[in-house]
């Protein structure tokens, strides 16, 4: 916790601190008058404006544009898509916010997995007998790009009391994060 909170505040002190000298430098020598601070307002400007531009029809024509351009070469158009995908793995709350965490023998009888429910599965994968299968999404430790779909009979998932965000942290961290006491218990009717 400590390392990436440290490494954040020196990034963001660098980068503050190259546009407040820029800044005042610039206002010096047009107007005479240093303002201190100049960097830290320029930067929220900046950062205003872009994303204006951004969410706007504008940005989204400059980005498809930018895009389009991107995957018409072979090479970087694979690099590309690889990279884009990763950091839609990344955006979990968009992909795995909505699901329930649930535990279920995993990857054989005697061993738990801990896993996202993602639904049920079409009806021509439908082929067992024990009853429905549930798709559950199995994401893999340390690696986050990685993982794997099991389909599990309903009556063997079990839901438990966990955020999709300590699930993640708990399977990234190979175990060693802890989330509070009781997770493993049912989810109570009301959730």
């Amino acid at each position: 916790m400590i390392v990436p909170a440290w490494g954040t505040l020196l990034i963001l002190y660098t980068l503050f601190d190259a546009l407040d000298h820029m800044t005042v430098d610039l206002f010096q020598a047009a107007f005479g008058v240093k303002v201190p601070g100049s960097g830290i307002a320029s930067f929220a400007i900046l950062v205003l404006l872009v994303g204006v531009g951004m969410t706007h029809f504008v940005g989204h024509r400059i980005y498809n544009k930018i895009e389009e351009s991107v995957e018409k070469v072979p090479l970087v158009r694979s690099i590309y898509h690889t990279l884009k995908s990763m950091a839609d793995v990344l955006n979990f709350k968009e992909r795995f916010g909505h699901s329930k965490v649930a535990a279920f023998p995993f990857p054989r009888e005697g061993m738990w997995g801990i896993g996202f429910i993602m639904g049920y599965p079409p009806r021509w994968l439908q082929i067992s007998d024990v009853g429905p299968l549930v798709m559950v999404f199995v994401p893999t430790a340390i690696h986050p790009f990685t993982g794997y779909l099991a389909f599990i009979p309903e009556y063997q998932v079990q839901r438990i009391q966990l955020r999709p965000e300590e699930a993640m942290k708990l399977e990234f961290s190979a175990g060693l994060y802890r989330p509070s006491p009781g997770w493993l218990e049912p989810p109570s009717s009301s959730s």
